[in-house]
This record gives structure tokens, C-alpha cells and sequence, in this order.
């Protein structure tokens, strides 16, 4: 399949010239401009991949590896994979490693390997929201709903990880877009907890639905402890076009009433939004809103087109990569106050690489 990116963005513009006087512009390291490039335009490589987790290190900070998940075909994008060497018009920006295909498989590490992301109902077979490539990728991933199954993945990841160790795992994320009903999800978390306990591990749970909503499911996962919702907001405008049905019906006015709920028994919260399916105006008044209700920086995600149609999906303005500098600043302004600051690892296509707001995330 062939990625269609040149009418999402306009990759001509982006040049190394472009990229370097943006990041003046907005006073952000080149770096970040660049990586929210990659993110926005993908990659154009001779591989036979569509869509990939990679580690891309800036030729200009070249100790930090960042994992993204980006396409690799997409042929209007000003990027080129080159072997290892990542191009922007002939120059060398960056070196790519680590291209494993983005396929939902049940699960891989982050963050050598103290974090890992499960995708333990089979994420694949999921209808999808409008925005989502997951129904462009192999089914890779089976859908485990009993305690053995969980086990089996458990054991194969302690394999997969950087140390065959899975109590130095803090963080484990749940991503996964098939639990339809809330009483399935609760069961499901319970019976996760309970295997991790047995592999000793401890670790945090995040949980990214929508499906989660009563007073009644968070007080029972108390139990479940550690836990964080992560409830997937997506967008606030155009919900009934852009989500499947179960996710439409969570209605804007009602997001920060279940952020509430789950505070008030005792768990973290926070939100996905993919920016770049509303306009500013609508993205600073909806994070405004729901950032009061929040214990942990939101993810915000770049978007991406991966067709023609998925192009046509973007908010006015949301074609040019200054789009997403401009929403950079306006979330910068809403969320530092609260001291919540992004952990970059945690999202697959943030805004946000060496600083924020000025202020250092990462030494280079």
C-alpha cells in the first residue's frame, strides 16, 4: 500500500532551511522540529514495510535514540531512508536502527525495557476509528482473555527483554481497542494484575479505553493498584465521523466527569489526543478542560495520514508542520502550570523530544 502523505502536509516546504528557521522561530531545539517532522511526513525507503517502530537518532544529539512509529512508504515525504542514513534533502539528519514492523504483536518493550505495552485483545481485529492504521497492519496478535494466555505472553516477553528480567518493568500499558463492554475491561485488568504478581512484578498499570466510565468499575480496581486511566479522547470535534461507535458515545461534556471518578478512587489520570483533527481554537479550550482533572502529562500525538482518505481527515491548517509548533506552545501554556512535564518514550508520536516550555527533558 502506498502512503499518500502529500495531501495531509506539504512536504515540500519542508526543508533543512525550513526546519532550522522554525525552530528559531518557536526558540525549540532543531531536534524536536525535526522528529515532529518524521513524525508528521513518515519516511520514504526501499523496504517492504508499511508501517514500523524504529529508533532514530539525531545526527546532531546522537546519544539519544528515539523509538517512533512512522510509515516507511511514504513516497511524497522530503524524508529518505538510505541503509541506516536518514536524509532531508541529501543531508544526513539522523541514523535510523532497530526497524522492526509495527504488526500488534502482543507486546514489546520501552524505555530499556522498564516499560512495556501489551496489546492482550487482539488490537488487530479492531474495527478502528477513522484516524487509525491498526486495520492496515497484519493480525498478528491473538486475543488473550484467560489468566494461561496472559501467562504465555508474560513468558515470552521475560525472553524478549533487554535483561530476561520483568521485575525491572515499572510501567505497563495496556493498549488495546476491543474491550466493548466496561465489566469485560475490569475483569481483564484484575486478571492481569494477578499474573504480573506472579512474574514479582509491581509495576504501575495504564490503561488506555474509554470503555472505563462508572464510579462502580474504578472502586473495584482498587485493587488493581497501581493503576492509571488513560482515557482515550482522541479529538473533541467531528467525534461521530472520526471513532467507532463505542467511543463516539463518550460525549466531550462527559470526559472530565470519568477523570473525576477515577481520582476520587485513588488512581491517576490522563488522555490521548491526536493533534492535527482540530482546529487550535477547539484543542486549547477541550485540554484546558480536561487538563484539571489529570495527575499525569497527556499523550498527545502527532497525526498521521496513511492514505488518501485518512488525509482528508485533518482540521484546517493541520497540512503545514507549523500547525503543530503552534499547538506545541498553546499546550505548553495549559499544561505547565500544573508541573506535569511529557516523558517522551511514553508516546509513539509526541510533540515534545529535548525540552518543553524551554525548560530541559533530555541532555543532548
Amino acid at each position: 500500500m502506498t502512503v499518500l502523505l502529500g495531501g495531509q502536509a506539504d512536504a515540500t516546504t519542508c526543508t533543512l532551511v525550513e526546519v532550522e528557521r522554525l525552530a528559531k522561530r518557536y526558540r525549540v531545539p532543531v531536534e524536536d522540529v525535526l522528529l515532529i517532522a518524521v513524525n508528521l511526513y513518515g519516511m520514504h525507503a526501499d523496504r517492504p514495510r508499511h508501517r514500523a517502530r524504529v529508533l532514530v537518532r539525531p545526527a546532531s544529539a546522537p546519544t539519544v535514540a528515539w523509538q517512533l512509529i512512522v510509515p516507511l512508504n511514504a513516497t511524497d515525504s522530503p524524508f529518505r531512508l538510505v541503509g541506516e542514513r536518514l536524509l532531508l534533502g541529501g543531508a544526513q539528519v539522523g541514523t535510523v536502527e532497530c526497524v522492526d514492523a509495527d504488526d500488534a504483536v502482543g507486546g514489546y518493550f520501552r524505555n530499556d525495557g522498564t516499560a512495556a505495552t501489551l496489546n492482550p485483545n487482539a488490537r488487530s481485529r479492531c474495527v478502528g476509528c477513522a484516524f487509525c492504521p491498526n486495520t492496515l497492519e497484519a493480525a498478528a496478535d491473538p486475543r488473550l482473555s484467560e489468566e494461561g494466555d496472559l501467562r504465555e505472553l508474560l513468558a515470552a516477553l521475560r525472553e524478549q527483554h533487554p535483561r530476561r528480567d520483568l521485575t525491572e518493568v515499572r510501567e505497563v500499558t495496556v493498549s488495546t481497542g476491543c474491550f466493548e463492554r466496561e465489566a469485560a475491561a475490569v475483569g481483564h485488568l484484575r486478571a492481569l494484575r494477578a499474573v504480573l504478581a506472579e512474574y514479582g512484578v509491581g509495576a504501575r498499570i495504564g490503561f488506555l479505553t474509554s470503555v472505563l466510565r462508572s464510579k462502580e468499575a474504578f472502586g473495584e480496581l482498587v485493587d488493581v493498584a497501581p493503576f492509571v486511566l488513560r482515557l482515550t479522547a482522541e479529538c473533541f470535534t467531528r467525534r461521530d465521523l472520526l471513532l467507532k461507535a463505542d467511543k463516539a458515545t463518550l460525549t466531550v461534556s462527559q470526559m472530565p466527569e470519568v477523570l473525576k471518578r477515577a481520582m476520587a478512587a485513588g488512581h491517576g489520570t490522563s488522555f490521548t489526543y491526536i493533534v492535527g483533527l482540530d482546529d487550535l481554537e477547539t484543542l486549547r479550550a477541550g485540554v484546558t478542560q480536561l487538563t484539571s482533572y489529570t495527575t499525569e502529562f497527556p499523550n498527545f500525538q502527532v497525526y498521521q495520514a496513511h492514505n488518501s482518505v485518512m488525509a482528508g481527515l485533518s482540521a484546517p491548517g493541520a497540512r503545514d508542520l507549523e500547525y503543530y509548533l503552534r499547538a506545541r506552545v498553546a499546550i505548553e501554556e495549559i499544561t505547565g502550570p500544573t508541573g506535569l512535564r511529557p516523558a517522551a518514550w511514553e508516546g509513539y508520536r509526541p510533540l515534545w523530544y529535548f525540552t518543553f516550555a524551554g525548560e530541559a527533558l533530555v541532555s543532548a
